[in-house]
């Protein structure tokens, strides 16, 4: 997302009734899909998976071009884009619950880590090239950073529907579990909204935890998830049979997927604030231009994930996956670490090492694990078990950015204000004024330096910046001033989430050596 593209609806996204658009652009698609995979991945294993598959491509791809035709301006044209983001998570519901389906079903099991491995490295690749290709194209027009997956979404419905064909087990004879789906949705959906307004201002708070829509919201989905526990112990055709996690590997392995999730799901959005906020601006370039380039500046990330993906994939084929998931959680681990010796203004090659040891980490741990877990279950149940993986994998992923977004808010509510009006004064700027933005939540200047936008800008009134001289102007503004004003509250923030994703991804590691040696995969059916 960059500021052109905020220009393009003629939206403010830092002014205070335009937050809650951005937060929604950027946490609902992941609302959306965590909450439908299970559902989706049942109904496909009664429908049939393939032809599901090729739904969620059409599904994605017609809200790729509402997007990019959206045709309202200021708070309709953001509300209409939150709208169409959701049906796009719609549409991804329906092709993370059944990919791994699919691949498990069509390849051997001696093929399958290699497999899972080129899947997951062409789905990163995928977003790579879209992320770089869409910040190219919305320096020419905003509605392109849309339209760069339209052409492949509709090759994807094209081809999915020419080739792919059902070869899995499917349970025909089932009936829908209509109250097990809708507390399942419900509770998670109310859960996730609560936390996800956890992180933003209520009142005279820096952040909503004190919220009483938010203390219910979390209770109310708790007490819906407990009950859709009770209904699949008690019902005869359940949504999703829970004696699953009765299988070691299967349990050991999605727990271990779950602690990384949260360990690792909010990183790269903390990395982009590190670099767009602080990093990018103390080393020359613009705020405009940092969106682009975090991504560039990433990419060892993900060559160590590319190396180590299908390798690690192709070996736990032949020896199992727990020596490597094992491994990729205590490489993901030494990450965490080696980034909190990192100053805030790094030397970037020791970064460059960092990133690489993190991308092979998560390499390592990724498709191993993703192919125990499907070997595990019986044919019959890989939709709905699909689903239940990857649903515990956004879950995790939105704890994860609740969790780093709320010690980042946390440490610049206690830290930020002083040398924010400390910086503002001794620039010139009146001691009411510099009071006044000092108090300010700190979630704006977080989803400023997220957008490539320098909140000096926006925090401070045009009024009171035009009264100050030129040279105090060009202060404030410059690439300098807000990147040295936040560094120690961010770098003191980041720290602590690191220190915390570090103990998440050894008890992952713990976890995922706990799944026992390799097993032969399950190819029988289940009581039901």
């Amino acid at each position: 997302m960059k500021p052109l593209f905020f220009r393009g609806i003629q939206i403010n996204p830092m002014a205070p009734g335009s937050t809650i658009y951005l937060l929604w652009l950027l946490m609902g698609y992941t609302v959306v899909t965590a909450t439908l995979l299970v559902s989706f991945g049942r109904i496909s294993d009664i429908f049939g998976r393939a032809r599901l598959y090729n739904l969620g491509f059409a599904i994605f791809t017609a809200a790729s071009i509402l997007l990019a035709l959206t045709p309202g301006q200021g708070n309709a044209g953001a509300i209409e884009l939150v709208i169409f983001r959701l049906l796009q998570g719609v549409g991804a519901g329906f092709l993370f619950s059944n990919s791994t389906a699919i691949i498990t079903d069509a390849f051997p099991f001696s093929q399958r880590g290699m497999a899972m491995g080129l899947n997951q490295i062409l789905a990163i690749g995928g977003s790579l090239a879209g992320l770089i290709v869409g910040g190219l194209l919305a320096d020419l027009h905003w509605r392109l950073i849309f339209l760069v997956s339209v052409p492949v979404g509709l090759a994807g419905t094209v081809w999915s529907y020419l080739k792919l064909r059902e070869t899995g087990t499917l349970l025909k004879d089932q009936k829908m579990d209509w109250l097990g789906n809708g507390t399942f949705i419900v509770g998670l959906t109310i859960l996730l909204l609560g936390l996800t307004y956890g992180i933003m201002p209520y009142g005279q708070a820096k952040m909503g935890w004190g919220n009483p829509m938010v203390i219910g919201a979390i209770a109310i989905g708790i007490v819906l998830l407990a009950l859709f526990i009770y209904v699949e112990l008690h019902t005869e055709m359940p949504m999703f049979h829970l004696e699953l996690f009765k299988i070691k590997a299967f349990a050991a392995g999605n727990l271990s997927l779950f602690l990384s999730s949260i360990a690792r799901g909010g990183l790269q959005f903390m990395l982009i604030i590190w670099l767009q906020g602080i990093w990018l601006p103390l080393h020359g370039y613009s705020f405009e231009q940092t969106p682009l380039w975090a991504g560039i500046y990433m990419l060892p990330m993900m060559i160590g994930f590319f190396v180590m993906g299908p390798v690690s994939g192709y070996l736990s084929d032949r020896y199992g996956a727990r020596g490597f998931a094992t491994a990729g959680m205590l490489l993901s681990a030494l990450s965490f670490v080696l980034l909190t010796r990192l100053s805030a203004n790094f030397n970037y090659l020791p970064f460059v090492i960092i990133l690489l040891i993190a991308g092979a980490g998560m390499g390592m741990f990724a498709a191993p694990n993703t192919t125990a877990i499907m070997n595990a279950v019986p044919p019959e149940h890989r939709g709905a078990s699909s689903g239940m993986r990857a649903t515990l994998q956004n879950t995790g992923t939105a704890l994860s950015m609740t969790l780093y977004f709320s010690i980042l808010i946390i440490g610049l509510s206690k830290n930020l204000p002083a040398a924010m009006y400390q910086g503002l004064v001794n620039a010139g700027v009146p001691a009411v004024a510099a009071q006044q933005v000092s108090n300010l939540p700190p979630t704006g200047a977080l989803f400023a330096a997220f957008l490539g936008y320098n909140p000096m800008a926006q925090l401070l009134p045009a009024a009171v910046l035009q009264q100050l001289p030129q040279a105090s102007q060009q202060l404030i503004l410059g690439k300098i001033f807000f990147p040295e004003l936040i560094a120690p509250a961010v770098m003191s923030s980041l720290r602590i989430a690191f220190y915390i994703s570090m103990i998440l991804s050894l008890i992952a590691a713990v976890a995922s050596f706990l799944r026992g040696k390799r097993i032969l995969p399950v190819e029988c059916n289940i009581r039901r």
